[in-house]
């Protein structure tokens, strides 16, 4: 009997262990996925279930022009964040990894965007960007540029809302990119220089090749949190036009659709629907950076 119960503990143990995490998950993970997915499949309004309607809504939201806008505006959004985003971090975690005085400082500096209020962020860059008392608008003047109204275009709201973001994320992947730099062996710098290598021929040769799975996770997430941007946007939306992204809906994002049509519309069947294709959207781009960044990583 002893034998029989010491052999369970070693075979059931481990897996008692990480038994938490997948029952967590399951409930809030898997279930609501799962739910959200028969809910799409219905016509569903705030009373309840009105009947099994099959792929109506989705046959809907694929001929929906303001899905397609959505589509678009998160995309843009998310290229002009992401790419400027990670390149600076990258360029700050390498300054941030030199030699210099005050360097815990600096380092502890980057971490005020990230435990800042996002709303508080939103306020104040939607002040920044004001069309009339913005200082944008008055650095820009001082230059000869005539104001922008950059509540009211596509590409103007694009830029605002993307340079918050970007703002609010790059200390954190430059921390990232810091911790990776660190591990970094540097024996591999010290032959370079006695090779004759610059710090930039260093930089790109060794430093970025060693710490790709740093810049591969943050490109990933990154595009994940870009694919679901809404805090952002609809503190910049301030007003009456807020959740539609603008009175043109020049910078609604696909999160704030299905918000606005499940929460405000009440039309919960056509909101999972939207829901459903955010999370098909994800995996494509995540499927799309895998395969480039795997033919990066062949060739490094």
């Amino acid at each position: 009997m002893t034998r029989l119960l010491d052999r369970l503990d070693k075979v059931a143990s481990p897996y008692l262990f990480i038994a938490p995490f997948f029952v967590i998950f399951g409930i809030f993970g898997l279930f609501p996925v799962g739910y959200t997915a028969w809910v799409s499949l219905h016509a569903w309004d705030i009373s309840g279930a009105q009947g099994f309607v099959g792929l109506d809504n989705f046959v809907t939201l694929f001929g929906d022009p303001n899905f397609w806008n959505a589509i678009v505006n998160t995309l843009g959004m998310l290229i002009l964040s992401t790419v400027p985003q990670l390149v600076i971090a990258l360029i700050l975690a390498n300054a941030l990894n030199q030699r210099m005085r005050g360097l815990v400082f600096y380092r502890l500096g980057v971490l005020a965007p990230i435990v800042t209020s996002v709303a508080a962020v939103g306020i104040v860059f939607s002040q920044i960007f004001d069309r009339d008392a913005g200082l944008v608008n008055g650095m820009l003047h001082l230059v000869g540029v005539p104001p922008i109204d950059w509540h009211a275009d596509k590409w103007s709201s694009w830029i605002a809302i993307s340079t918050m973001v970007s703002w609010r994320w790059i200390g954190y992947n430059a921390l990232i990119y810091l911790a990776a730099m660190q591990a970094v062996p540097r024996d591999l710098y010290e032959a370079a220089e006695i090779d004759g290598a610059t710090k930039a021929r260093q930089f790109w040769a060794i430093t970025v090749p060693m710490i790709r799975p740093a810049v591969l996770f943050t490109v990933i997430v990154s595009t994940i949190g870009g694919t679901q941007l809404f805090t952002e946007p609809l503190i910049f939306g301030q007003g009456g036009f807020a959740i539609s992204g603008g009175s043109l809906r020049q910078f609604q994002t696909v999160s704030m659709y299905m918000f606005e049509k499940a929460f405000r519309d009440f039309d919960y069947g056509y909101g999972s629907a939207v829901a459903w294709m955010i999370f098909v959207l994800i995996m494509l781009l995540t499927l799309i950076n895998f395969l480039l960044t795997r033919h990066w990583g062949g060739r490094a």
